[in-house]
């Protein structure tokens, strides 16, 4: 599943009938009710084609069937959708999906139902029709969606709307505080889906995508607040106390998304660092940037970094310090492509070194919600090429099979089935080129059960 699915059928409220023609407003209801219950009956053994003339009929003399549910417009969307599966014809193809269309506008007219059907279109141009509206048009869809219904938002808008708002952002097409407003309402949803106890299945997958997408916002200094970052990382630090790296990490976190100095939780930061890490003294020659790094100042501290390897003499410091810029890039900046770059400049300055690849690795296992929905196939298959960089590491240099392995160990099960292989006329052990921004040949293997 690529994402949670729209109900096909919805309600309208107790006693709130459409003003649509329905069975009691028709002069051959009986005939209505009988072609419903045949349709129906033949729907739930997926026999399509024997379905087909009667829901046509019941469609024709009763659209709005009960007046209550959508079910003769959600029905038909069903069953065109089938025939779009199976129809080789372009032209017939594209009067099928017209037809889809128009019913959902038909459901708008004859139910109303908030932003469900705005909601509803710009899901299927994003997942099924992708030619058929322009990213801008969709995002728009969404949009409409989500200020119809506020704190109520469809459900099923979450994962595809927020993968536009990153890449809406990141374009220039929306500005900070409107970015910040629906990022705040996509948690609230999600909160409010957990705390509703209903269909738990189906907001673990819309917490597990959405969540980590929003994480990109990370790498924009002020989008958000101390109380973010606290809740996110503070437990880190409490499970790692005397962890300087993890220490220097938090502390930054939180003084990025602007802790004051007086806060507790920074205040007890700061006496574990004096305790464990004070005495550690940062080169000279990066004493700017490692300030930078713990003050949260990401962006100067890459800077700083890299001023520090392009300065360097031995080809060591340069190395160390390229990683650093990698790392800033990965974990805070969120610019994957940019981790990778200085990554791969790290290593050409010292042979044989494993650490700059399981990071590369570790940049491909993350580019799940990146480079797809989450789950599925295009969520997937990143896990190849990273699995590639972790066995290329520990190839290279022993002292980073250990990590290489923890991280196969853990990302292996990830892999696509082989089903999904199989559905995709592949086979194991061809090679394949990986999309996204990763954009490398690997070789294709299946999860084992």
């Amino acid at each position: 599943m690529t994402a949670p699915e729209p109900a096909p059928v919805t309600q309208a409220d107790e006693g709130d009938l459409s003003p649509c023609g329905k069975f009691t407003d028709s002069p051959m209801e009986d005939e209505a009710m009988t072609a419903h219950v045949l349709y129906r009956d033949f729907l739930r053994e997926k026999k399509y084609d024997e379905a087909f003339p009667y829901w046509k009929r019941a469609y024709e003399l009763a659209p709005a069937a009960d007046g209550k549910r959508n079910t003769h417009y959600a029905d038909g969307i069903k069953l065109y959708e089938h025939f779009i599966s199976t129809e080789t014809e372009p032209a017939k193809r594209e009067e099928q999906i017209d037809q889809i269309f128009k019913f959902y506008d038909e459901i708008e007219e004859c139910y109303g139902e908030g932003g469900y059907v705005a909601g509803r279109k710009a899901f299927d141009y994003y997942y099924k029709y992708k030619d058929r509206a322009t990213d801008e048009e969709v995002f728009s869809l969404f949009r409409k969606s989500i200020d119809t219904d506020g704190e109520d938002a469809q459900f099923f808008i979450l994962n595809p709307f927020t993968d536009l708002l990153v890449k809406n952002f990141q374009a220039d097409q929306i500005d900070l505080a409107e970015t910040q407003k629906y990022a705040e309402m996509i948690k609230q949803r999600i909160a409010k889906g957990y705390k509703s106890g209903k269909n738990k299945a189906q907001w673990d997958i819309i917490n597990e995508y959405a969540l980590q997408r929003l994480e990109a916002f990370e790498g924009v200094k002020g989008f958000y607040d101390c109380e973010y970052y606290a809740d996110k990382y503070f437990g880190d630090f409490q499970a790692a106390a005397s962890d300087c790296e993890i220490i220097n990490q938090v502390y930054g976190q939180l003084k990025r998304g602007g802790c004051l100095i007086d806060d507790p939780r920074l205040a007890e930061i700061q006496e574990a660092y004096n305790q464990h890490c004070k005495k550690v003294v940062a080169p000279s020659d990066s004493k700017q940037a490692y300030a930078a790094l713990r003050e949260g100042n990401y962006e100067e501290a890459v800077v700083k970094f890299q001023e520090a390897a392009d300065k360097a003499e031995e080809n060591e410091k340069k190395a160390t310090y390229l990683m650093l810029v990698a790392k800033v890039q990965y974990a805070h900046l969120k610019n994957f492509p940019k981790a990778r770059k200085a990554a791969l400049e790290a290593a050409n300055f010292k042979a044989n070194w494993g650490e700059p690849y399981l990071l590369i690795g570790r940049l491909y296992a993350s580019s799940g919600p990146l480079c797809g929905p989450g789950r599925g196939w295009d969520s997937q298959i990143v896990v190849w090429p990273a699995i590639d960089k972790w066995n290329y590491a520990k190839k290279i240099d022993p002292n980073a099979a250990e990590e290489a392995n923890k991280w196969i160990n853990r990302y292996r099960q990830y892999m696509p089935d082989t089903e999904a292989v199989f559905q995709r006329t592949l086979q194991e052990g061809q090679s394949f080129r990986v999309p996204c921004w990763i954009q490398e040949n690997t070789t294709i293997r299946a999860a084992k059960s």
